[in-house]
């Protein structure tokens, strides 16, 4: 049920796992040159707290503002436009590009999946169960909007005329966080429950547990041999019939979040200490320093359609982009590097976020 005393202390669990991933501070090292340059793109509106982020049918990328109630959208020159979410305090927190030409994005706190044009209409389609809290969200190979509901915990599927259907998780409070089309389905990860998730076409709902239960999956996405997520200090692959491989970071440290597949046939990561991983399908790993990248959180990630990744900086206010493919630029209108001097740190004032705090509603939306 929403709002049960167990859902309220598991949402106060994740508002400090969260918050002591945006506390942690630790010295950047340079960036690499050519693949790994990175460019960072300050955002107009301050404390904005970017979250989710994807490439839309435009040629542009697409992120949520989840402390402002924007949807903004960047070019691959750079170019920004923030688009205003109608309801106020919402939580705009994932998205993903819809079979319309529309992006769809999840309002968590608000209960409510959003969908917005390329020319920046907003509609918003309310969830039938108060509480909901809507997380992440996907398309999934049925031409539907798939998406989490940590606060029921259940998985969604809404269509395009915002009618829903909802299928509950076996495991109680294992807060559902994010969600990928893959084979056989919509893969998600349980946080909490320290399992990965699936659920075919017939509703059905499978859960493979991960080794400890204390991974703490975060996001996942198809690639090659399986799904991909993030489990903390480790990358993890499961095959479709459910076997998993876990490989362990080189810098451990508990903060790799967002995933996607790269343009050049790996995945890549964002880590919230400071970098991007790329790993092979073999599981070799590189990881590459963002700029003050443990003061800006660097977040969730995806691939662009000018082939280099791009990410949210949660806490920098900033999207980034990273060159993710040798001699390739981003095109001819792309802006040039922001100059950081090296080895230094990005001066800004940390935050704890405890529960019940004001701002930014990152974390304090999570708490019921």
């Amino acid at each position: 049920m929403p709002g049960t005393p167990t859902s309220r202390r598991l949402n106060r669990l994740f508002s400090v796992w969260l918050g002591v991933l945006l506390a942690v501070a630790v010295q950047a090292a340079p960036a690499r040159a050519d693949v790994g340059d990175v460019t960072e793109y300050p955002i107009a509106t301050p404390e904005s707290f970017p979250a989710g982020i994807t490439a839309g049918p435009d040629r542009a990328m697409w992120f949520t503002e989840s402390s402002t109630d924007k949807i903004g959208r960047i070019t691959t020159g750079g170019s920004l436009t923030e688009y205003a979410v109608p309801t106020e305090a919402s939580f705009p927190f994932d998205i993903t590009q819809g079979p319309d030409r529309a992006l769809w994005f999840t309002e968590g706190a608000a209960d409510k999946i959003g969908r917005i044009t390329t020319a920046g209409a907003v509609t918003e389609f309310p969830l039938p169960v108060a509480g909901s809290f809507p997380t992440g969200i996907t398309l999934g190979a049925d031409r539907a909007l798939w998406f989490t509901e940590n606060g029921t915990n259940k998985i969604g599927r809404m269509r395009l005329d915002g009618t829903v259907t909802e299928y509950a998780i076996p495991t109680p409070d294992s807060f559902p966080y994010h969600i990928a089309a893959g084979p056989g389905g919509v893969w998600f990860t349980e946080l909490i429950a320290g399992k990965i998730g699936r659920v075919d076409s017939f509703g059905n709902v499978t859960e493979y547990p991960l080794p400890t239960g204390f991974e703490f999956p975060s996001d996942i996405a198809a690639g090659p041999g399986g799904m991909w997520f993030t489990a903390s200090d480790q990358i993890g692959r499961i095959t479709p019939s459910g076997s998993l491989t876990l490989f362990p970071r080189p810098n451990p440290g508990g903060g790799a979040d967002g995933i996607t597949r790269g343009p050049d046939g790996n995945m890549w990561y964002a880590d919230q200490f400071g970098h991007i991983g790329r790993i092979t399908p073999t599981g070799a790993i590189t990881e590459f320093p963002v700029p003050g990248g443990p003061d800006k959180v660097p977040f969730n990630i995806a691939t662009g359609p000018d082939r280099n990744v791009w990410f949210t900086e949660l806490l920098g206010n900033a999207i980034g982009r990273l060159q993710a493919l040798p001699g390739r630029e981003a095109g001819p209108n792309a802006a040039a590097p922001q100059p950081t001097p090296t080895g230094t740190r990005h001066e800004r004032p940390r935050r704890l976020l405890p529960c019940g705090t004001a701002k930014p509603p990152t974390a304090a939306s999570f708490c019921r």
